[in-house]
């Protein structure tokens, strides 16, 4: 049924939308980063739900994931240009890189990130890795096997320290709530790159320490009900949506996709 589905909508749409290989002439791999325990910042309780969720989503979807846990800066970027240069990607027809971290608006930190206030009073947060650089590792320039194809690049972090409704914070600054926890999806603007916010700017936003991220919950709901049928555009508002009435709203940054991207996970 659910191939049946993929072919009509291949069939209406081909020259509207991104090329999907079928299962047996393709090789999907996605990347999962997830730092939960840090030298100094607060450990984040509940990302192991939320490796479980993107875990299952992504099999799901026909991605092999390679995931890896606690790690520094440098050693997130290292993973990420190993990644980057797979030969998989030619056989493949998308991608996706999935980081999960304290952060701030423009970096995602490592496991021995720190705030330093120095003597002139200048604040700085040391074991970072900028966003930019998340970005430029897969632009076409760097990374040729996923040139002209879907790259979507999720990041789970703060983007600032005004808090929403919040239940914990992944920010690295001391939010006034109880247990805040904070997600971010950004994305650079490179061809064929697709970015969901969990937030607006300078904001924190949901996730409960025993349930994980109520984003990442609401993403793979959706997902799953839709993937099939729709293109991730539309089930990205489809959770924009269900966020309605609270103060935490996702919002679509920075999409350079140039056609409707299909993720068809029974084709």
């Amino acid at each position: 049924m659910l191939k049946k589905e993929a072919n009509n909508i291949i069939s209406l749409e081909s020259s509207k939308m991104y090329n999907v290989k079928p299962r047996g002439h393709r090789k999907r791999l996605a990347l999962m980063i997830c730092n939960m325990r840090f030298s100094i910042l607060s450990e984040r309780h509940g990302a192991d739900c939320d490796i479980i969720a993107m875990r299952n989503l992504l099999e799901g979807l026909g991605y092999e994931v390679h995931a890896h846990t606690n790690l520094t800066a440098e050693v997130m970027l290292e993973k990420m240009k190993q990644f980057a240069s797979r030969d998989e990607h030619s056989d493949s027809d998308s991608t996706f890189i999935v980081l999960m971290s304290h952060g701030e608006r423009d970096i995602v930190c490592g496991i021995n990130s720190e705030n330093i206030t120095h003597p002139d009073g200048k604040e700085e947060t040391t074991d970072i890795l900028k966003i930019d650089d998340i970005f430029s590792t897969f632009n076409n320039k760097n990374c040729a096997k996923l040139r002209g194809k879907p790259k979507v690049i999720l990041i789970q972090a703060c983007r600032g320290k005004e808090a929403g409704r919040v239940l914990a914070s992944d920010s690295t600054q001391k939010v006034d709530k109880e247990k805040l926890e904070s997600d971010l999806l950004y994305i650079q603007k490179e061809t064929d790159f697709i970015c969901f916010c969990s937030t607006t700017p300078d904001t924190v936003s949901y996730r409960d320490p025993k349930k994980g991220s109520l984003f990442i919950l609401s993403l793979m709901e959706s997902i799953k009900k839709h993937a099939h049928c729709s293109p991730l555009e539309d089930i990205f508002r489809e959770v924009k949506s269900s966020f309605q009435g609270k103060l935490q709203m996702p919002t679509s940054e920075r999409n350079t996709l140039t056609k409707k991207f299909y993720l068809l996970p029974g084709y």
